[in-house]
C-alpha cells in the first residue's frame, strides 16, 4: 500500500475517533445538564437532605464534572442506582458517568467495556457485626448469616475468603444499603459485608453504632472511582482530569477559599497556572473553557476539602485518610502533571 494511502487512513481513522470523542460532551451541552449515576442511599457517600437535595463525597465529583463543563455545578440529574443496576445505566447511555463506590476490576474495564478514569478512594471490604456477637477475628465468623449485597465484588471476595479459611456462612442476599441495614439491624443476618468505607458510613446512621463493631481484617483491594462508556475518549479525558484537578489542588494548595485570588492572575507556580487556565491552553485541549477547572474546584472544594467535608474524621463516618493521602503524605494519592 502506498504511503499516501496509509497517511490518508490514518487521517480518517482520527477524524472519526475525534468525531466519536465528542459524542457525550455535545450530548451533555445540548442537554444542559449532566446525568450523573450514585448511590441509591449511602451517608457521606451520596445521600439526599430533608429537601431532596444531594450531597456526598461521590456526589461533589458529580458536581465537580458539571462545573468543569456546564459552568453549573447544579446542572445535574442524579440517577439513584443500585449495585444491579448501575453497569445498564451506563452502557445504556441513561447517565454519562457513574460516581457510585464502584471497583475498578479488569472485568469491568474490559469485559463489560467501561473506562474507570482513576480512584477517588482507595478501600478494602470488611466485616461488621453486633458487639453482642462476642467476635474479635472475621475467621471466627464459621456457620453466620451474612447480608451482602448482589451485583458487587464483595460477592465473589465473601466466597473466596470464607473458602480459604475453610470455614462456612449462609448468604442472605440484598439490593441496597438500606436494605442491608434494616436486616442487619433486625437480626436477619450476623454479618454485614461491604466496602470498609461503606460499613463505616452504615454504622453513623445507627441508634446506637458503639454497639457495633468493625472486625480488623480488611480481605480485598477495593479501588473505588468514577466510570464512563468505552469509545468517547475525549468524555473520558474530561472525566479524568476533573478528578485529577481536585487532587492536584489540594497538592498545589488551591482552595475554595484562595482560588478566586489565584485565578485572577498568573502566580509564579506555573503547574497552578496551567491548573487554573492563566497560563497555556489546556481547557482547548478538553474542549472546554480556560476556567474549567477553576469550576469544578470551586464547585465543593479540592480533594482534601471534600474528603474532610463529607466523610473525614470530624464527620459521623469518621475515616482517617490513610491510603487516601497526598502521596506526599505518605498516601496514594497522585494526579499526573498538569503539563
Amino acid at each position: 500500500m502506498k504511503k499516501s494511502v496509509i497517511l490518508g487512513a490514518l487521517t480518517v481513522a482520527g477524524l472519526l475517533a475525534g468525531a466519536a470523542g465528542a459524542a457525550t460532551l455535545d450530548d451533555v451541552k445540548a442537554r444542559g445538564k449532566l446525568n450523573c449515576g450514585i448511590n441509591t442511599g449511602l451517608v457521606g457517600f451520596a445521600a439526599p437532605d430533608a429537601n431532596g437535595e444531594w450531597s456526598g463525597f461521590d456526589v461533589a465529583y458529580c458536581r465537580a464534572l458539571a462545573g468543569a463543563v456546564l459552568g453549573d455545578p447544579s446542572a445535574i440529574e442524579f440517577v439513584s442506582l443500585t449495585g444491579k443496576t448501575r453497569f445498564t445505566a451506563l452502557a445504556s447511555g441513561e447517565i454519562d458517568a457513574l460516581s457510585r463506590n464502584t471497583t475498578w476490576t479488569l472485568t469491568r474495564d474490559v469485559d463489560l467495556k467501561f473506562t474507570f478514569v482513576g480512584v477517588n478512594y482507595y478501600d478494602g471490604q470488611g466485616f461488621m457485626v453486633p458487639k453482642a456477637l462476642g467476635v474479635t477475628s472475621a475467621k471466627e465468623l464459621d456457620g453466620a448469616t451474612v447480608c451482602i449485597q448482589t451485583g458487587t465484588t464483595t460477592e465473589l471476595n465473601l466466597a473466596d475468603f470464607f473458602r480459604t479459611n475453610n470455614i462456612s456462612y449462609e448468604p442472605v442476599p440484598i439490593e441496597t444499603n438500606a436494605e442491608a441495614q434494616q436486616q442487619f439491624l433486625a437480626g436477619a443476618c450476623d454479618v454485614y459485608t461491604t466496602d470498609a468505607s461503606g460499613l463505616a458510613a452504615t454504622r453513623a446512621t445507627f441508634e446506637n453504632p458503639g454497639d457495633y463493631a468493625i472486625l480488623p481484617e480488611i480481605i480485598s483491594k477495593e479501588p473505588l472511582g468514577p466510570l464512563v462508556r468505552h469509545g468517547d475518549d475525549g468524555w473520558a479525558d474530561i472525566a479524568r482530569w476533573t478528578l485529577n484537578a481536585l487532587i492536584a489542588a489540594e497538592e498545589l494548595g488551591v482552595t475554595s477559599a484562595n482560588i478566586d485570588e489565584m485565578a485572577a492572575a498568573p502566580t509564579s507556580n506555573p503547574e497552578i497556572n496551567r491548573l487554573l487556565g492563566t497560563e497555556g491552553n489546556m481547557g482547548e485541549m478538553l474542549g472546554l473553557p480556560a476556567d474549567w477547572a477553576v469550576k469544578a474546584i470551586k464547585a465543593g472544594g479540592n480533594y482534601g476539602e471534600i474528603f474532610e467535608k463529607y466523610i473525614g474524621e470530624t464527620t459521623p463516618v469518621g475515616l482517617a485518610r490513610g491510603l487516601n493521602a497526598q502521596w506526599t503524605n505518605g498516601g496514594l494519592m497522585y494526579a499526573p502533571p498538569f503539563r
